[in-house]
């Protein structure tokens, strides 16, 4: 059986871990952005929601892809961030 004293400081400890836990999943809790970056992507150009490694959509044209951001980015009332070739910032929109 069990030494008490031992049960007793793996009952804390386990105690401690889920308050941890549970403090936590509340700070973390930040509103994800609808933010809508046009970036260069292979031969072409992508759409990307801000946070996402995914891409949204693949464009051709980068005129396209930013046609395809500012209506994602007015549905949503967030930006649409404009990239250049070299990834650097070209121009932001803002539809708040």
């Amino acid at each position: 059986m069990a030494d008490s004293n031992t049960s007793k400081s793996w009952l804390k400890i386990l105690i401690e871990l889920v308050e941890v836990y549970f403090k936590s999943s509340r700070s973390s809790n930040r509103k994800r952005t609808w933010h809508q970056h046009v970036v260069p992507f292979d031969e072409g150009w992508a759409v990307r929601r801000e946070g996402n490694k995914r891409i949204t959509s693949k464009h051709r044209k980068q005129s396209t892809a930013i046609n395809k951001a500012k209506s994602l980015a007015k549905k949503h009332k967030a930006d649409v961030i404009i990239h250049r070739a070299d990834g650097t910032i070209r121009d932001r929109i803002n539809y708040d």
